[in-house]
């Protein structure tokens, strides 16, 4: 069965650019040294190539998916992403609570794309 290249890389363009935006968001939280005019100015750099992802992300995946699954594939995906930041940038340590949380927010992105009832 050949890939679905349309299917695919919207969801590989959409990790991508996570993984830009999670850096722009939450990168800075170890450079607290710096000022904060220049952390603003260095996330918005940082925050133009998670656009220049998850713009065309966007527009190649709503062919073959609906923007809410979309957007919940989105939301878990940046879950995923800050999950894995958060452990191995920032040094912090995953509880049951952020593994229940973040299992809701999956099962509900699960609830999109099961629908419609």
């Amino acid at each position: 069965m050949p890939l679905n290249w349309t299917a695919i890389a919207p969801v590989l363009m959409l990790v991508a650019s996570n993984v830009f935006m999670t850096f722009a968001w939450y990168g800075q939280l170890k450079v607290e040294h710096r000022p904060l005019w220049l952390i603003v100015v260095i996330g918005w750099g940082i925050a133009f190539f998670e656009y220049c992802l998850a713009v065309p992300a966007n527009r190649i995946g709503r062919a073959v998916y609906e923007p809410a699954e979309l957007k919940a594939m989105q939301e878990v995906i940046t879950l995923a992403v800050f999950a894995v930041f958060s452990v191995t940038w920032l040094g912090e340590r995953l509880t049951v609570n952020h593994a229940v949380g973040f299992g809701l927010i999956a099962a509900g992105a699960f609830v999109v794309f099961k629908g419609p009832f």
